[in-house]
């Protein structure tokens, strides 16, 4: 008996012993990383997309909210083989960011957008934006000389349908694709006016080869004075180079004040507006911008400016984005009085990332702040001066009477000999 209880305590050591080795080789098993999912080219575009907008969104306290983990998993359980098919989960996994402006830009979109940055587009000349339902596509304004402009689309306009298609349904890149197209085509637009009780009436517009002629400047004789008028339609690459000419242009030509004419400007590159800002402020804040990490930049101007005289601003409801950097610094620095109507009110700024395959994405990265500390996200800029309704049709044209009234205006403010 003595001896058998070592034995029988050798034999529960030994089984023991098994039973853990057993348990460590489940565990082990179970430890072992499976097969590696294979992703296609379609799924891993929608991993990509997903990481670029994971890293540079500007709120990430909103990918809690909308489990966005859990919208990358639900859009890779879905059959996937095609660009088009990875597109459209991108853009259902943007959807519920409630960001119209963080969206996925499909080859054509993309390609469209970087030439408008350019200065050269091919369509009708119509500027758009969602509207304040997030549903309806509004036009923020008509590119001076286009199709849509001369047709008298007016900033504000709702656009209904496209050849029949409600744009309600297409949604915002899918309206503007529509809309371009090769030069001399056609394509037929409902649109809504958004004067009270308009009906909706349909335009039937030729597409064209759009030059964007973002810089435009011309000497005005006004009661024996001087003024130069510089309009800038749209902030692309050649706009600080172009406002540099005119400028240097009116000095030579010995004007006394200037009017800038911001209407219809829906902003564009950033940059190109603070550069901008830095020709006519000396030494003055321009823009306060904060990122995702709640850290902010202040942009200032440089010591010296082109321009130090006398002048006055036009803004309106398509005035909007990087014009509006430009229209809140002016103000806010005592640097020019605006005169018109209440800007557009787009406090967010984005940056475009090439997805590699032609498509791209459009990423709110930041919020904007007037140097006076202002957010005019959804409210835009008040001008100091209301200008009487209606609104004119054709900025820069012979029946511009908001351009008389500033011209008036500016001669006020000039110095007396």
């Amino acid at each position: 008996m003595s001896r058998s209880k070592p034995l029988s305590n050798a034999l529960i050591s030994w089984r023991g012993r098994a039973m853990a080795l057993a348990l460590l080789l489940c565990v082990g098993l179970w430890l072992q990383p499976g097969p590696a999912l294979a992703l296609n080219d379609a799924q891993q575009l929608v991993v990509e997309a997903w990481r670029l907008v994971n890293q540079s969104y500007v709120d990430p306290t909103r990918f809690e909210t909308v489990h966005w983990r859990r919208l990358r998993q639900k859009a890779l359980e879905q059959p996937m083989e095609t660009s088009a098919q990875a597109y459209d989960a991108i853009a259902a996994m943007l959807e519920p960011i409630g960001d119209p402006y963080t969206r996925v830009l499909r080859p054509g979109d993309y390609k469209a957008l970087r030439a408008t940055t350019e200065g050269s587009v091919s369509g009708v000349g119509l500027q758009l934006s969602l509207g304040e339902d997030g549903q309806g596509i509004v036009v923020i304004a008509p590119l001076d000389g286009s199709p849509a402009a001369e047709a008298g689309i007016s900033s504000g306009s709702e656009v209904l349908e496209v050849e029949g298609k409600p744009c309600r349904i297409l949604g915002l890149e899918a309206t503007a694709a529509r809309l371009r197209g090769p030069a001399g085509t056609s394509v037929q637009v409902l649109i809504q006016p958004p004067t009270p009780r308009a009906e909706p009436r349909q335009v039937l517009l030729r597409r064209e080869r759009v030059d964007l002629q973002t810089v435009r400047s011309r000497l005005l004789k006004r009661e024996g004075h001087r003024l130069g008028l510089l309009r800038i339609t749209q902030f692309s690459e050649p706009v600080p180079a172009g406002v540099r000419e005119a400028l240097q242009g009116f000095d030579q030509e010995g004007v006394e004040g200037v009017i800038l004419d911001l209407r219809n400007n829906s902003g564009g590159l950033v940059e190109a507006g603070v550069a901008v800002a830095n020709a006519f402020l000396a030494a003055q804040p321009i823009v306060e911008t904060m990122n995702r990490d709640g850290l902010s930049e202040r942009r200032q101007a440089a010591a010296g400016q082109l321009y130090s005289g006398p002048m006055v601003t036009l803004v309106n409801g398509g005035t909007a984005s990087a014009s509006e950097i430009l229209a809140g610094a002016l103000q806010d620095d005592g640097r020019s009085a605006l005169l018109g109507s209440r800007t557009f009110g787009k406090g967010l700024i984005q940056t475009l990332i090439n997805l590699g395959d032609g498509s791209g994405l459009a990423v709110t990265v930041a919020r904007y702040r007037t140097p006076s500390g202002r957010d005019i996200q959804n409210q835009g800029i008040a001008p100091d001066r209301l200008l009487p309704e209606p609104e004119p049709l054709n900025p820069g044209g012979a029946d511009d009477h908001w351009l008389q009234l500033a011209a008036e205006q500016l001669l006020q403010e000039l110095p007396t000999a």
